[in-house]
């Protein structure tokens, strides 16, 4: 049984918004209705930030009355703020925009049916069940390889309490507004980017609740002019929360990568990353260890500082690839800092082999075949 866009609008009438009795497509809150070919329904309710308490509670009867509609394999409802706190609601309705089919999430393994987004052909989620393990300089590097096999890629950093990528891509400054509702991604070393650093403060500390890291991270996503790309790799936050679901629930993962670094408490974290994806139905492409080991620059000599070799285990402990371990080095770290990651300024160097090997692997997990042969490389001096 097939669901329409008239059907979810007639279920979403019995939900009201305010004591007079007006219903939730009546508000002119309501935008973005869609309905992917597998029967998931997903919207987005317009709210001023200072509402987001109250309307939670309706955001959940709405999605209750979706969910209990006959024949909806799923639903994803979130809030949506476009106006500053000053500012109120508007009343009158709204035509929701066209919105294209978005497809489901494919059932492992791969491949997909069709694009997450317009012109996108796979989202990676890039994951960690903690912090500190250099997750976003793995995937900032990793995007950066895929980009160097001749790959069209964009990155978008869903760490909503501390975006990193601005930093590691020594990127400044505002996304250009191309239209109402939808922004042109900053760019660095060839790679599309975005991130909620590019709209606050350096300074801010982002306190929100549940929802609006919801809707932040959905506006991210699908109001972004992303254009044509192979791949979107997604920075995710560490952890295994709203930010995590909202990324399997909002659009179709093409699967995840879990970075760890081999000690045993970071492992156990790691562990709890594969679970919640897997509950999720969102493949595991691969499981990367970094800070696999240290060598000294003085004497050579190997030393294992967290351990080695654990993250291999556990990949091969729960049955998923394991992509390739990366090192504890001064020159990865000097060059994040810098804005400067590795990957673009030394591509024939080393620590850039090993990123590149690992995104090699990654893309065969991927799509069952290699990348397109690489352009030539601008080394950025």
């Amino acid at each position: 049984m097939a669901i329409t866009r008239d059907d979810v609008l007639k279920v979403l009438s019995t939900v009201t918004v305010d004591a007079a009795g007006t219903t939730l497509p009546a508000s002119g809150r309501l935008s973005q209705v869609v309905v992917d070919p597998t029967n998931r329904v997903m919207f987005s309710i317009l709210i001023d930030p200072s509402e987001a308490e109250r309307f939670e509670p309706i955001r959940r009867r709405a999605e209750g009355a979706i969910l209990a509609t006959p024949g909806v394999s799923g639903v994803f409802a979130s809030l949506t703020s476009e106006r500053g706190p000053n500012q109120p609601a508007q009343n009158a309705p709204q035509a929701a925009p066209p919105q294209p089919p978005a497809p489901g999430r494919p059932a492992a393994p791969l491949p997909r049916t069709g694009p997450a987004l317009p012109g996108v052909r796979h989202i990676v989620a890039v994951a960690s069940g903690k912090g500190g393990v250099g997750k976003s300089t793995t995937a900032c590097n990793l995007a950066l390889a895929l980009s160097a096999q001749g790959l069209k890629v964009g990155l978008l950093d869903a760490d909503i309490y501390g975006p990193s990528v601005p930093k590691l891509f020594g990127l400044s400054g505002k996304p250009r507004v191309i239209e109402e509702r939808l922004l042109a991604p900053m760019e660095g070393f060839g790679i599309k980017v975005m991130s909620i650093g590019f709209l606050i403060e350096p300074e801010t500390a982002m306190i929100w609740r549940g929802p609006m890291v919801q809707s932040a991270i959905t506006q991210m996503l699908r109001e972004v002019a992303w254009g044509e790309l192979d791949v979107l790799v997604v920075d995710m936050p560490p952890g295994t929360g709203d930010a995590q679901l909202t990324m399997a629930q909002a659009t179709p993962l093409s699967g995840a990568v879990i970075v760890s670094t081999p000690q045993d408490l970071a492992l156990i974290d790691a562990r709890r990353g594969v679970t919640m994806f897997r509950k999720v139905a969102v493949p595991i492409l691969g499981v990367i260890e970094n800070m696999a080991t240290f060598i000294c620059p003085h004497c050579g000599t190997a030393s294992h500082i967290f351990g080695h070799g654990g993250a291999r285990a556990e990949a091969e402990r729960l049955e998923v690839p394991f992509l390739g371990e990366v090192p504890l080095n001064m020159t990865i770290r000097e060059t994040s800092d810098a804005g400067r990651p590795v990957v673009a300024v030394d591509p024939d160097g080393p620590h850039a082999q090993i990123y590149r090997g690992i995104a090699a692997k990654l893309w065969g997990n991927l799509t069952g075949g290699p990348a397109p042969r690489a352009a030539p490389r601008i080394v950025i001096e």
